[in-house]
């Protein structure tokens, strides 16, 4: 089972479970994750410590390695 914030594992016997009223469940790992998500509506995708985080910021490098790429290959030719 995986966090619903922070996609990290959570182990047997651990973590929280909410029910939200349409009947869907989320998966916390701790209340960290938990006010992160309810209480100050925080998105993933911005903090570093989250996998989505981390994800965006790997995609994020790999475009600006290949825009560096392109300049560098563009100066040559000349």
């Amino acid at each position: 089972m995986k966090c619903t914030f922070c996609e990290s594992e959570i182990s047997k016997g651990t973590g929280m479970i909410f029910v939200k009223r349409d009947g869907s469940l989320e998966y916390f790992c701790s209340t960290k994750c938990r006010k992160n998500t309810h209480k100050l509506k925080r998105n993933p995708r911005y903090f570093k410590w989250t996998e989505k985080g981390q994800r965006v910021r790997e995609k994020e490098m790999k475009l600006e390695q290949t825009e560096l790429e392109k300049k560098k290959a563009g100066k040559q030719a000349k």
